[in-house]
């Protein structure tokens, strides 16, 4: 991405900034399972409380449910995601987008210390 990207605070970050198709630039699984939908997905389209899957060897993806949920003492976001074979929450630890708003990086920690980097163009 050769766009200069801008971090977001996060405490202040708009929950729709969140939403879309992302792409996963990079994961790291650590305790995850590598079998997981979120494990395998290649891309991430988060529609309003709908999430969908694509995983990366082609086959179906799964759908279900994501929502924002935030900490009551700093505000921080997380994601909580909900697939049939996977109920998870992400810890949104970075958020960077460049000054149109037409790319996004998106950094996650999920519960299982799987990280995973989103990017959408």
């Amino acid at each position: 991405m050769s766009d200069l990207l801008l971090d977001i605070n996060l405490q202040h970050l708009p929950d729709d900034y969140l939403g879309g198709e992302w792409r996963v630039a990079s994961r790291v699984l650590n305790r995850n399972d590598p079998g997981s939908p979120l494990a395998l997905a290649e891309q991430l389209a988060l529609m309003p409380g709908h999430l969908e899957t694509t995983p990366a060897p082609p086959g179906p993806g799964q759908t279900g449910n994501w929502a924002v949920l935030r900490d009551e003492l700093m505000n921080r976001p997380y994601l909580n995601f909900e697939l049939p074979n996977e109920a998870t929450r992400a810890l949104v630890t970075r958020m960077r987008r460049s000054a149109d708003g037409l790319h996004s990086q998106l950094n996650l920690y999920f519960a299982s210390g799987m990280e995973m980097q989103l990017d959408r163009a």
